[in-house]
């Protein structure tokens, strides 16, 4: 599935990365990128752009966003080994 939210989005960065981590979430987000639902929880997605994997929540009350988590992608570890 292609998420791609509107220019109000909120994002609350729910661990304190650095600005530009969560800018670049932002552009993916307005831009349009590709989610993978987390099977064990609703509302919880997997984002991948280039060598960072997103793991965000987005509240169906409010629609905003919370970043909890990143992590190198599997193709850039695999490159790294």
């Amino acid at each position: 599935m292609v998420m791609a939210l509107d220019r109000d989005l909120e994002i609350q960065d729910l661990r304190n990365h650095p600005a530009q981590t969560v800018n670049i979430l932002r552009d993916l987000l307005l831009r349009g990128v590709k989610a993978t639902p987390d099977p064990k929880r609703a509302d919880f997605y997997e984002l991948e752009h280039a060598s960072t994997v997103y793991y965000i929540h987005v509240s169906p009350l409010t629609g905003k966003i919370m970043l909890l988590a990143t992590w190198p992608s599997e193709s850039d570890r695999s490159n790294a080994a």
